[in-house]
């Protein structure tokens, strides 16, 4: 069994260069998800505010005080 471990792992050098490579990925993506979320954060938030003030003028009764936006 433990000859079968050292031939699995024997294979295996690259590890290191693999875990930067995909470290560099992950800061790739969040550096887009922030710079998306810069660009498009201000007509999103119009969008929304559009639509939850349509929703809230619609509402008639007591919900109308529970309607936050």
């Amino acid at each position: 069994m433990l000859e079968f471990i050292r031939r699995i792992t024997k294979g295996r050098t690259e590890d290191g260069a693999s875990a930067v490579e995909y470290g560099l990925l992950v800061a790739g993506i969040a550096a887009l998800i922030v710079a998306v979320v810069f660009i498009f954060g201000g007509v999103i938030k119009d969008v929304f505010s559009k639509t939850c003030g349509k929703v809230s003028s619609g509402v008639s009764g007591t919900y109308n005080s529970a309607a936050t936006c």
